[in-house]
């Protein structure tokens, strides 16, 4: 009994989530009388799945922002990893952006609503990542009373062989809205008193009823001897979810072996049980609406690998989407209303271009391209989503393992600069935010002009992922997986890459893999300079000293000297040792202290302290001076060696501890990095 009691409980408290209210407004039903009721509340219930679609992504929000001068805009739906945690997409802004904006001109029937929408670019650049979140995004708000949309069944008295007559339940195959019950010659006038008086909206007329619904019409109107209004007490309005797995309102049609697929599959098929039940297959009732333009109505529908399909699949498409008509065997032309939106690789996009039996087709599309990601802070955001620290279970992703692998990637896909004096690393920490010396936004963006084909050719994040993976169910790394474990893994993979076509492409990926192996380098040893030199107070103290030096010398004073209590000229060794360690020339050393005394002086106005933190290059000439300075004390050289005194490691323990706690590494990858940078300045090739 205790059991059984338990049990009740637990099944209780699961039950108690349960949403009374959402399910009750989600499966509301009502006569054609309180549809038009909802519809004089709120018109836009009947808009257009193109309007729908767009009214969906704007729902999500949207931020502007500048980027190089150019005035962007995120949709946030595409960001939010609502629709299944991992389809969220970044670092395609500008795409998305002309994909929406189609969207809208489709919302305001400008035309593109006749258009199949073709996602175009190379493999895994996040096409079908992008029609997916759509039809999960659709889903999502037909289900909220925003997307509220409806739909009818005919309520019918069947009679038995026994003469007893049955209700029969007969949903509108294609779920279409109920304004299609009203004659076309009553429609202007009834949609106009429809809408509220001032409203911009406007009531969309979206076709006659389907075959089947439209016979089920005649036969009661012939019945009711043309009383319409007799005819609606057979009709029950409810509410329309949409749902790829019930396949109502989302299709998705991919090609197959030709043997084995036929047209029907995207228009319906005679259902030939019921043939001798109505006596002919050409009553729509022995007719299964349930092709994937059937059941996509009011929806949307995804073509896989769209111009992989066979020429008779394509004949359909070219109706389908410039009259919104498709036509089921056996029967008339019937009106569809749903966004097409297919997706393809440049291979079969090239066959399009260059077939011109395929002109009608190619009229009829709006080609966007995706392309690979060309940010890297955005392709990090990748795998960070994928491997982030609480998903990877016995292994710790050391720091800037997963940036590595995403700086490859990237550099793999931009075009070589063509002029500028500029190196492809260079160019990519330039689009990434990172500003150089002399290269201005514009500067930037004539670099975006010239590389025609920049993220349409290079390296997948599925082969990076792939590596990636690999290199964390290794044995090695002690329980650590670091930037070399990944970059081996990548180059070892180059050798069987099945999308690598010559070995002159397969050249260029090792080098540049040589390229960010240097660049890790830079970067660790930096880290490790910071990290010996992070004692505040002797930066303070640089810091201090240093200022009081530059303010002598702008204003051409002496410095007093706090030891012997002398007035001296300002320490012109020290200030330009400083100066030196961020590569300020001696041509412009006046510039810079007088900027850094600029600086100073503003913050005095607004009542501000000086903190050397918030200027970034002297924080850093610091950092590096002092390193300099303490570096032989630590004598990070004997590391490499097998023997290391007890004062030495106490200050190494220092800077490990250090390391784990401002750059995230622990105690297997510090030790390693330490090692590392250790056996670099063994070699005497360490940088200032």
């Amino acid at each position: 009994m205790k059991e059984a009691h338990e049990m009740e409980s637990l099944v209780a408290r699961i039950a108690a989530m349960q949403d009374h209210k959402s399910y009750q407004e989600q499966h509301w039903e009502g006569s054609f009388e309180d549809y038009l009721r909802l519809i004089q509340q709120n018109p836009k219930i009947t808009r257009t799945a193109y309007q729908r679609l767009y009214d969906m992504i704007l729902s999500h929000g949207k931020t502007e922002y500048i980027d190089n001068k150019k005035k962007l805009i995120r949709y946030h739906f595409f960001h939010d990893e609502k629709f299944g945690g991992r389809d969220a997409v970044f670092g395609l802004d500008v795409p998305l952006m002309k994909l929406v904006n189609v969207f809208k001109s489709a919302a305001e029937r400008y035309g593109t609503e006749k258009r199949v929408i073709l996602l175009h670019g190379p493999v895994g650049s996040s096409k079908s990542t992008i029609a997916r979140l759509l039809k999960k995004g659709m889903e999502a708000y037909s289900r909220t009373p925003e997307g509220a949309m409806y739909t009818f069944s005919w309520m019918l008295d069947k009679r038995r062989p026994d003469g007893t007559v049955e209700r029969e339940v007969m949903a509108c195959p294609m779920h279409e809205d109920p304004l299609h019950l009203i004659p076309a010659e009553w429609r202007a006038a009834t949609y106009e008193s429809l809408c509220p008086p001032g409203s911009t909206f406007q009531v969309p007329d979206t076709g006659e009823l389907c075959p089947a619904c439209r016979f089920v019409f005649k036969e009661l109107m012939t019945e009711y001897k043309g009383d319409w209004q007799e005819l609606l007490k057979h009709v029950k309005v409810r509410r329309l979810i949409l749902s790829e797995k019930d396949r109502v309102g989302i299709g998705t049609f991919q090609p197959k072996d030709e043997k084995n697929q036929d047209s029907t599959e995207l228009t319906g098929d005679i259902n030939y049980r019921k043939i001798a039940e109505y006596g002919s297959d050409s009553d729509p009732r022995a007719f299964n609406f349930d092709g994937e333009f059937n059941i996509a109505n009011r929806g949307i529908i995804e073509f896989v690998e769209v111009l992989k399909l066979d020429v008779a699949f394509l004949y359909d498409l070219l109706g389908a989407s410039q009259e919104h008509k498709i036509k089921p065997k056996k029967f008339p032309q019937t009106d569809i209303d749903e966004v097409i939106i297919g997706h393809t690789n440049e291979p079969e996009y090239r066959k399009l271009q260059n077939n011109e039996f395929m002109e009608a087709l190619r009229d009829r599309t709006v080609k966007i391209d995706i392309p690979y990601i060309t940010k890297l802070a955005e392709e990090v955001k990748i795998y960070e989503k994928d491997y982030n620290q609480a998903k990877i279970r016995g292994k710790h992703i050391a720091p800037h393992s997963l940036e590595m692998a995403a700086m490859w990637g990237v550099l793999t896909r931009l075009e070589e600069p063509k002029k500028h004096n500029l190196t492809l690393l260079q160019k990519l920490k330039l689009y990434n935010g990172k500003s150089l010396p002399n290269y201005t936004e514009d500067n930037i963006k004539e670099l975006r002009k010239e590389a025609l084909r920049e993220g349409m050719e290079g390296i997948s994040p599925r082969y990076v992922q792939d590596k990636i993976s690999n290199a964390l169910v290794s044995d090695k790394g002690d329980g650590c997986l670091n930037p070399f474990m990944v970059l081996n893994e990548l180059e070892a993979g180059l050798k069987t890459h099945s999308l690598i076509s010559s070995e002159e492409v397969r050249k260029r990926y090792r080098e540049l893999l040589a390229t960010v192996k240097q660049e890790y380098e830079d970067i660790v040893k930096n880290e490790v300079q910071r990290a010996i030199s992070a004692d505040e107070d002797s930066i303070k103290k640089l810091c201090s000293n240093y200022i009081d030096n530059i303010k002598a010398y702008t204003q051409k004073e002496r410095v007093k000297n706090k030891y012997t209590s002398q007035y001296e000229e300002p320490d012109e060794r020290l200030m330009r040792a400083i100066e030196e360690k961020i590569d300020i020339p001696e041509a412009r050393k006046d510039d810079f202290r007088r900027e850094i005394m600029n600086y100073i002086g503003a913050l005095a106005i607004e009542g501000k302290t000086f903190d050397y933190r918030t200027n970034e290059r002297l924080h850093k000439a610091l950092e590096l001076k002092l390193f300099e300075d303490q570096k032989d004390t630590i004598k990070l050289k004997n590391l490499v060696s097998s023997v290391v005194d007890k004062d030495t490691q106490e200050k190494i323990d220092v800077v490990k501890e250090r390391m784990i706690r401002d750059y995230h590494y622990c105690e297997v990858c510090s030790t390693d990095v330490l090692n590392f940078v250790a056996s670099i300045f063994a070699r005497g090739d360490a940088k200032d």
